[in-house]
């Protein structure tokens, strides 16, 4: 005989690294302790971002003692047109399943996060490469039986927990699968790890899903929890999620909110957790996290015409002056500062495509590093004063920048690195990590650290990641790389190390 009762279908798309894995122990642990048959498979991703992941699994409503011995019969991956429920952490991997037809008008609840963690494809465009969110919210809705869409990565960061517990709350709303809340809850209790960070983002999942729920479809906008606007205070609270270092994580906040604003000072959390569990997998007891947090903080207070206005007539800097000088309460002081800024300063903040084509024409006709302007600027006149003041409060266009973007993109690729280096050795990440000492200032002092760095992550970094250095040798490699670049910052001391790295015999034998 053939039951007319059939499996309850869930496919979940997820980003490694998000505790896809877990979700699914939990999902199964919940529906055993019902007595339901239920079954998963998994098929792990190590493409991008981590690795996109995917887990489908099927529940028989009915418990085994109904079943009179019988066995259900379930298959091992979702068929098309025969899922009832897809769960997606990323608004991307919500879109990846419409494109592959799992998504159907006359069947599927999708339940998706709206935020974005953006693909390589979108990040190495020249331009803005980015995919409309309106459009791939449009396309989940429009294919879909019902739809539940809300922001679960802020869900998650509210609640201080992993966006898998965000996921599960989710799930557990939807009423879809034979399994009561209570179950869920218990099976997370029963796994016996971070039990109160869980149930908080099983609480959060459950409580905006069901918002979600009762919103018709169609309306995206009404179904993503508007949000309260965050303070320092509010960020800085979430920075205890960050064991270990959770106090540099607190000052790289404070620095990045005073140097632009809240949202860099979110981004600058965001950067933060792939690096959490980076430390967490490779077993750096922390110390991959805390010296990853201090140096991308000074990474992204970078030092441009913005940062030097602001320091040049800070109160603090000019009373120390004065002091340092020996004047006294009502004495006049003058301070004249000395500058001179080149084509590349000057360029740093216009738009890109001016900036680009100025730079290029400067380096085609040899101006670069040729031509400055000198100038000698009383900082403590009215004139002098208002000049520095005028670029200071161009700081509202710097994320439009040309060096804005050309450091966001550096810093990604350097957390990138470190990421990947991780799942090689704890060892081998913090070294990289390191390296970020040697971007650091103005002008030519900026230019010659960029360079040490780019020359080290292209002839070891990358060829260690590659396997063509070994890992141990790497280590060391990276290390005496990155001291010669310290010590003799022209570069000389670094051409005759990475000179001797190259004709190691190593390289030859971890090539093979």
């Amino acid at each position: 005989m053939i039951s007319p009762v059939r499996p309850v279908t869930l496919l979940i798309a997820a980003l490694g690294g998000e505790g896809g894995g877990v979700l699914t122990d939990w999902i199964i642990a919940a529906a055993a302790s019902r007595g339901l048959p239920v079954q998963s498979t998994s098929i792990p991703g190590v493409a991008q971002r981590t690795g996109a992941t995917t887990y489908y699994i099927e529940v028989f409503p009915q418990p085994w003692h109904e079943l009179d011995g019988l066995r259900p019969v379930m298959a091992l991956s979702p068929g098309i047109g025969d899922v009832d429920v897809v769960v997606a952490s990323e608004l991307l991997e919500a879109g990846r399943t419409v494109a592959a037809g799992f998504v159907t008008p006359d069947r599927t609840l999708a339940i998706a996060s709206t935020h974005r963690a953006h693909s390589i494809a979108e990040k190495m465009a020249m331009g803005d490469g980015r995919l409309d969110p309106d459009k791939l919210a449009g396309a989940v809705e429009k294919h879909a039986r019902d739809a539940v869409l809300f922001d679960m990565d802020a869900a998650a960061r509210g609640a201080g927990a992993m966006i898998n517990a965000v996921m599960l709350g989710a799930i557990a709303a939807s009423g879809r699968l034979p399994v009561p809340v209570e179950a869920f809850e218990a099976a997370i209790r029963a796994d016996g790890k971070a039990v109160e960070a869980n149930l908080r983002g099983f609480a959060a999942g459950l409580a905006a899903a069901r918002q979600g729920a009762a919103t018709p479809a169609g309306d995206a906008a009404a179904k993503t929890p508007a949000a309260a606007a965050e303070t320092l205070a509010d960020l800085e609270a979430q920075a205890s999620r960050f064991a270990g270092a959770a106090d540099i994580v607190v000052e790289g906040l404070r620095r990045l909110a005073a140097y632009q604003d809240l949202a860099y000072a979110r981004l600058y959390l965001d950067r933060l957790a792939p690096i959490a569990q980076a430390d967490a997998r490779a077993q750096a007891e922390g110390r991959l996290l805390r010296e990853t947090a201090r140096h991308l903080a000074v990474r992204m207070s970078y030092e441009d015409v913005v940062r030097v206005a602001q320091a040049k007539i800070a109160p603090v800097r000019i009373a120390r002056i004065i002091e340092k000088m020996g004047g006294k309460p009502g004495e006049p002081v003058a301070i004249v500062e000395f500058l001179k800024p080149g084509i590349e300063e000057i360029c740093q903040l216009l738009p890109p495509r001016l900036a680009t084509a100025i730079l290029r024409l400067a380096e085609r006709r040899g101006w670069t590093g040729r031509f400055h302007w000198g100038m000698e600027i009383n900082t403590n006149s009215v004139t002098g004063y208002l000049k520095f003041l005028m670029l200071a409060k161009l700081r509202r266009l710097r994320p439009r920048s040309y060096r804005y973007r050309e450091e966001q993109a550096a810093i990604e690729a350097w957390l990138g690195l470190i990421v990947a280096a991780a799942a090689r050795s704890a060892a081998l990440a913090l070294e990289i990590a390191e390296c970020a000492r040697l971007i650091k200032g103005y002008g030519d002092t900026w230019k010659r650290g960029a360079a040490n760095y780019a020359d080290i992550e292209a002839r070891v970094i990358r060829p260690v990641l590659a396997g063509r250095i070994g890992v141990a040798r790497g280590i060391d490699a990276i290390a005496s790389a990155r001291t010669a670049a310290l010590v003799d910052p022209e570069g000389e001391g670094l051409a005759r190390c990475l000179a001797d790295i190259e004709r190691s015999p190593d390289l030859g034998i971890a090539a093979e």
